[in-house]
């Protein structure tokens, strides 16, 4: 087992679980038959070929770019394999990697193609800007002006308020569809396994159930955290109408990515009551977005971390 220092991370998938270590990353899924499907390949983050993207506040928006580009792929490849017709099998199990090396080189590359995930991942972003970042700023820009230093403080703090109830209201929507709740079982399945790999115990059903289904690094977190950064952050920048501020916006989405990733390391990092009490706002928003699992999931997010880290 490798040492419960090493940082890893994860997402869940539909009928499964992806995880990430520093050099691989593994996909797991629950086949309908009860086969395990594996899927594994290289991290290759940009980071270890250049240098200078290691910097503070620069590696946050690499590692957000590189951690949604990966969590798109995976999430394609489950949903293109989840009621995809395997072979037949008596008993569950795992593919031995000769057998996913078959199911890889007849179907993957037919299946998984660069240019779907780019614009996937391009749709999925103007969405979620749109949604969270227009649209407040928008509403917002019709009761206040952000040029008008007096009327600039509400404009902020109207717009945040209004991101983070549209960000409630998602969640709230989402929590409640079927096919939703069972990928929250898998998100509360990673979170049990990855917690008790950090807790440094054996990675076993009965020592994953043991943990919580919250952590302080998962995406919902870092959502939420870039809400509130983003208050203070917009605060220092005024733009002369509600489309210049809406595009000023965007530009410093960046910006923002990167002091939240500082700020969930610092979550993840210090676990004390300092860091508890600073992390628990953010992390009741996983009540929504995280369920406890059963133990065929907590058994699929044990194998793709076991995947993930083998090597190590």
């Amino acid at each position: 087992m490798a040492s419960q220092k090493v940082n890893v991370g994860g997402q869940a998938v539909i009928e499964g679980v992806m995880m990430r270590g520093p050099k691989k990353y593994a996909v797991a899924i629950r086949k309908t038959n009860g086969n395990v499907l594996l899927d594994k390949g290289d991290v290759n983050s940009i980071t270890d070929r250049v240098k200078f993207l290691k910097i503070f506040l620069i590696r946050g928006i690499v590692a957000f770019f590189e951690s949604i580009t990966l969590g798109m792929k995976t999430l394609l490849f489950s949903a293109d394999y989840f009621d995809t017709e395997e072979k037949s099998s008596e008993d569950a199990g795992l593919y031995s990697a000769e057998e996913m090396k078959v199911v890889e080189e007849r179907e993957t590359k037919e299946k998984i193609h660069g240019w779907i995930v780019f614009t996937s991942l391009l749709v999925s972003l103007l969405i979620c800007i749109t949604l969270f970042f227009i649209l407040p700023t928008y509403v917002a820009g019709l009761f206040f002006n952000n040029v008008d230093t007096d009327q600039r403080i509400w404009f902020n703090l109207v717009e945040g308020a209004l991101r983070i109830l549209i960000f409630f209201a998602y969640l709230l929507l989402v929590s409640n569809m079927k096919d939703i709740r069972r990928v929250f079982e898998y998100h509360g399945a990673e979170h049990k396994t990855i917690n008790c790999f950090e807790a440094g115990e054996e990675l076993t059903i009965e020592n994953v159930k043991k943990h919580s289904r919250f952590h302080p690094r998962c995406g919902t977190s870092f959502i939420f955290v870039v809400m509130i950064v983003s208050i203070i952050v917009f605060a220092f920048f005024k733009a002369d109408n509600i489309w210049l501020t809406i595009l000023q916006r965007i530009l410093l989405l960046p910006v923002v990515a990167g002091v939240s990733y500082e700020v969930i390391r610092f979550f993840g990092k210090f676990r004390g009551k300092i860091g508890r009490a600073f992390a628990m706002p953010a992390m009741w928003f996983q009540c929504f977005t995280t369920r406890e699992p059963d133990d065929v999931q907590i058994f699929i997010a044990i194998t793709a971390l076991k995947t993930a880290i083998e090597e190590l």
